[in-house]
């Protein structure tokens, strides 16, 4: 019950949390940092809602997060909707109805708040911020290292310069498997083993594919050495194709950023599930948590796609600290266009709503770093 005087009022569900000054001020101004370089690179800004029904919500790409989506019955006209989990499905349904009509390729980003019914050991968050793009109606080596090369641009503009990339081949494996013709039982331990980077297991499950499966598997690494052992290993078929565009990619990518830093996991198959191509997932140096994870998507009726999604909360835990906005204090009866004028200057002005016994200590007690001297910002510190 509400009225229970027991119950904490600051208590909020697991995975929620609430962000508080000056934390949610400079993940605005983060996520404004990325968004400006996803719009210099011609992405423009789509603004799906928090809910739509959801028929159309779980969709195509939509039906593989339904596991992850709250549902909820609108009261209006008693349709079921959901919370989007992921915003990537809903740009695609934007694209592919909304601006239908509109030239190809397609660069959309967007900027917002996902809920999902779960965490994870790692990201116990249910609430996720995602700032991203979506290169949609093309299906190139170059549009995959394009969202790639946005992303690190992005990045480097938090202060993010030493991020590796991991691109990874979802469908490999799957494709391995089918041209194999490994079925059931095997194809459930082969795939758990693999998951597991148990080399002895894939040896014993592999059956024809073993040799190979288990050089792939300690093939990961660093992009050259990976590249190598996926053409040593001669994959037929779909699977060749689907090593040879990777190869592609990595060229595109080191043909315009060469110190950018890539590492290749060839039988790893994390990621969206509606993910069908090259995919990516951003680490910072030692930290285990992602930054960020994309990839190509689509195939069938949907268009050729690729996208990419950074994670602000994950960005900002391992970006250098942002320095905090200034905050002048201004005297009753402070000179207005002095006070404009640090506003200008990218000062918080905090105006006195009546005259104070001591400026000084009026500003300390308000969390102001200056105080307004006739038309002067002066340091509290520099007072002191």
């Amino acid at each position: 019950m509400t009225d229970d005087p027991t119950i904490n009022p600051a208590l909020l569900p697991a995975g929620l949390r609430d962000l508080l000054p000056p934390d949610a001020e400079t993940e605005a101004s983060a996520v404004e940092s990325l968004m400006d370089i996803f719009a210099g690179h011609g992405y423009q800004r789509v603004k799906p809602p928090l809910l739509e029904f959801e028929d159309s919500l779980l969709a195509g790409s939509g039906a593989a997060v339904a596991d992850q989506t709250f549902r909820i019955m609108d009261p209006d006209s008693h349709r079921m909707m959901g919370l989007r989990a992921d915003t990537t499905p809903q740009v695609a349904r934007i694209a592919a109805s909304r601006l239908a009509r509109a030239p190809r390729p397609l660069r959309l980003s967007y900027a917002g708040q996902c809920l999902r019914v779960r965490g994870s050991e790692l990201a116990p968050d249910r609430q996720i911020g995602q700032a991203g793009i979506e290169l949609i109606g093309h299906d190139s080596p170059e549009g995959d290292a394009e969202i790639v090369l946005v992303a690190a641009e992005a990045l480097a503009a938090v202060g993010l310069t030493r991020v590796s990339f991991d691109l990874t081949l979802p469908m490999l494996v799957p494709t391995l498997l089918d041209e194999a013709g490994i079925k059931g039982a095997d194809r459930i331990a082969l795939s758990r083993a693999l998951d597991r980077k148990d080399a002895a297991s894939v040896t014993a499950h592999g059956g024809p594919l073993a040799s190979v499966l288990a050089d792939l598997l300690l093939a990961a690494g660093p992009a050259d050495r990976a590249l190598a052992a996926l053409e040593a290993a001669k994959l037929p078929n779909g699977a060749g194709a689907l090593a040879a565009r990777l190869a592609a990619v990595v060229g595109a990518i080191r043909a315009q950023a060469p110190g950018l830093r890539l590492t290749i996991d060839p039988v790893e198959f994390r990621g969206f599930r509606y993910e069908t191509g090259v995919s990516v997932t951003i680490y910072a140096p030692g930290r285990q948590e992602e930054l960020g994870r994309g990839g190509r998507y689509g195939g069938g009726e949907a268009e050729p796609a690729t996208g990419l999604t950074l994670f602000p909360d994950a960005v900002l835990r391992a970006a250098p600290a942002r320095d905090a906005r200034k905050r002048a204090w201004l005297p009753w009866g402070s000179d207005r266009a002095a006070a404009a004028s640090l506003r200008a200057q990218g000062f918080a002005t905090v105006a006195a709503l009546a005259a104070a016994s001591d400026d000084e200590a009026e500003a300390k007690r308000l969390g102001c770093t200056h105080v307004l001297r006739g038309t002067v910002a002066v340091s509290l510190t520099t007072e002191g």
